[in-house]
């Protein structure tokens, strides 16, 4: 398939607001009145993972219905408060785990060529503390233990269930694996990063402000020269990753795979080396 940087904006544009972000609350509107779209739109619909599928060498422009009431359900969540959001996000996805791995990540061949291509790109170093964040039920913290079997590795997800899972995953590793329940919005951590991974997590968060500040959060965690690597679909990719490409992180790479059945993007950033002024 040839590679398409088309500009369109219609393969984002929400349904009703006609905007690529969601749309902030109503001038006046209460906690109460978007407590309550909220739970309608957690009524309504169920979630899938969005599908970008190609059509005559070009991405389709037009979503299928499964893929519009993703984006509305998630940027509906995201008229609360984030506190709101992520109790919601919380209840949802503990929902969604109810029975084992809902995404075949475990089985999947799609799944299995994405991590292979997500690890080809991690420049070639030592990692002593390595983060990933969304990481569900542990399927890709477990390829991590395998790849870096001497780092520190911790997995963040806003599911109990889903990481009561990743435990049962990684028990063989249990000694330096660590998992923790917290939103991505909120996470505090002591610690600074070596590497950072966030795949298939940001359009969950909807609106722009919290894109901004999920970005903000996954910079703010690398250490001095710490790598962040971004996965999510092509091309929304452009519009998930647009905060960090905007930041002092240097771009150190992407790889973008247009002949998957659901073509992604694996992102590469850089922080600044310890005394740096310049871009690294």
């Amino acid at each position: 398939m040839s590679f398409i940087l088309s500009t369109g904006t219609d393969i984002f544009v929400s349904p009703t607001s006609g905007s690529a972000d969601a749309a902030a609350p109503p001038a006046g509107a209460g906690e109460r009145g978007r407590v309550a779209a909220a739970r309608a739109a957690i009524s309504s619909c169920r979630m899938k993972r969005p599908e970008f599928r190609p059509e005559g060498g070009r991405m389709a422009g037009v979503k299928d219905v499964g893929d519009l009431m993703h984006r509305t359900f998630f940027r509906t969540l995201s008229l609360l408060g984030s506190r709101g959001q992520g109790a919601l996000l919380r209840r949802y996805f503990d929902w969604w785990h109810r029975n084992p791995d809902p995404w075949h990540m475990g089985t999947d061949a799609y799944e299995q060529a994405k991590y292979a291509a997500t690890l080809a790109q991690i420049p070639d170093r030592p990692y002593g503390r390595i983060l990933e964040v969304g990481c569900s039920e542990g399927v890709f913290t477990k390829l991590l233990t395998e790849a870096y079997p001497d780092a520190d590795i911790t997995g963040l997800d806003i599911s109990e269930r889903a990481l009561s899972r990743a435990a049962e995953r990684v028990e063989k590793a249990s000694g330096r694996t660590r998992l923790l329940a917290a939103d991505i919005l909120t996470f505090t951590s002591e610690h600074r990063y070596d590497l950072v991974f966030c795949a298939e997590t940001l359009y969950y968060l909807g609106r722009r402000d919290r894109l901004r500040r999920a970005s903000e959060q996954l910079a703010g965690l690398l250490g001095p020269g710490g790598v962040l690597v971004l996965v999510h679909p092509w091309p929304e990719a452009r519009r998930l990753h647009r905060f960090v490409h905007a930041s002092p992180l240097s771009q150190v790479s992407e790889r973008v795979e247009t002949t998957a059945r659901r073509p992604f993007s694996v992102c590469v950033y850089q922080a600044r080396p310890t005394g740096s002024t310049g871009a690294a």
